[in-house]
């Protein structure tokens, strides 16, 4: 049986960016697939983590430097190119969360675009809270940036990307990214991708040891 894994994500997240490009080859490895499932990460702090807003208050503070630090270690340990922050961090993803939303029914697609998107935010530093942006990043990788933005206004969408941030936070979720193997068995973050890479081999039945 193929092993399954679950991605919910938010393209403002730069540990989520991280994970995006660190899972993929873990999952090659195992034979896993991967689901890309969008969710909005604000509506998750809201409702399971807002201790986030205050960390965020206090940037000065020892523990806030040193994960910067980590974050650039963990960036140039596994290759991953990342200028952070923006001019724009924290960055207002609705609209490109919805625009990933209208995607979700084409992983393929979704993938495409993530990949693009993260670019654009974590590499050239641009402006995802700009709907135009949005639609050039899709037109770049031969999409109908102007369809999706459409798309993305739709009420469906809309409505999609809301039940997808709740489903999350009702199995638990607390930030992006949330990884799960299976249905139940949640990771957080790009850290923990050495054991997802356990549960996977628990989930062929390999040893662990």
């Amino acid at each position: 049986m193929t092993a399954q894994i679950e991605f919910c994500f938010d393209l403002s997240s730069p540990w989520t960016y991280l994970a995006f490009h660190n899972i993929r080859p873990l999952a090659a490895r195992h034979g896993a697939a991967i689901r890309w499932t969008p969710i909005l990460v604000g509506g998750v702090f809201n409702a399971a983590n807002p201790s986030v807003y205050a960390a965020r208050e206090n940037s000065s503070s020892p523990k806030f430097r040193h994960m910067g630090k980590i974050l650039r270690d963990w960036a140039q340990w596994t290759g991953v190119e990342l200028h952070f922050p923006a001019p724009w961090h924290p960055l207002k993803s609705i609209h490109a969360m919805r625009a990933a939303c209208a995607l979700e029914d084409d992983q393929p697609a979704l993938e495409r675009f993530a990949e693009a998107a993260f670019h654009a935010y974590f590499v050239e530093q641009r402006n995802l809270d700009d709907p135009v942006e949005v639609a050039a990043v899709a037109n770049a990788i031969g999409m109908d940036g102007a369809a999706l933005i459409a798309a993305a206004n739709n009420q469906p969408v809309k409505d999609r990307l809301r039940a997808n941030t709740d489903a999350l936070v009702a199995r638990g979720g607390y930030g992006s990214p949330s990884i799960f193997v299976g249905s139940t068995d949640m990771y957080f973050g790009n850290d923990q991708l050495p054991l997802v890479e356990q549960a996977l081999k628990r989930a062929k039945g390999e040893s662990i040891s």
